[in-house]
């Protein structure tokens, strides 16, 4: 049997950076999944950098993005977001350096037509961000949470005949 064309498969994007501290969470959660599903799906590690997440939707099906969140709730709280049927405050990931961030880019997406089919948001609210730090207990423990549920749906995709 052939594998599926890369834009057919399921893509997922750890977003986040790695040398501070609870903003690798995404991150964490793409190693996670692409440990456990090579070739089912393609995982990438990005930036957060608006023009290149739109880049990383152009063509593809199911979007899976992973960032951490900085609004105030407590560390560790998970959000999910189906951003084709919400909208995604720029509030939501207000921790980013980037202008043109995740938010933008997803509601830049949506103005020419261009998210993908669906596109699933996950937010870890993180609490340090401090350059050198690692991942807080209750980041690590809701990137698990994270990456088993992503894991899941992955497998309702191909279960479905979607991936």
């Amino acid at each position: 049997m052939n594998a599926p064309a890369p834009e057919s498969r399921p893509l997922v994007i750890g977003v986040g950076n790695e040398t501070r501290g609870d903003d690798a969470a995404g991150l964490t959660v793409a190693r996670t999944v692409r440990s456990a599903c090579a070739g089912v799906c393609d995982v990438v590690e990005a930036s957060g950098e608006g023009t290149e997440l739109l880049e990383l939707f152009k063509g593809r099906k199911n979007v899976i993005l992973v960032d951490a969140t900085r609004s105030g709730a407590p560390a560790g709280t998970v959000r999910a977001i189906y951003a084709r049927s919400r909208s995604l405050s720029s509030g939501f990931f207000r921790y980013s350096t980037h202008a043109f961030g995740v938010a933008e880019a997803v509601e830049l997406a949506r103005s020419l037509d261009e998210l993908p089919r669906t596109l699933l948001i996950y937010g870890i609210e993180g609490s340090s961000y401090e350059s050198g730090s690692g991942l807080s207990d209750e980041v690590r423990a809701a990137a698990g949470r994270v990456a088993e549920a992503v894991l899941k749906f992955l497998g309702s995709l191909a279960g479905a005949g979607h991936a």
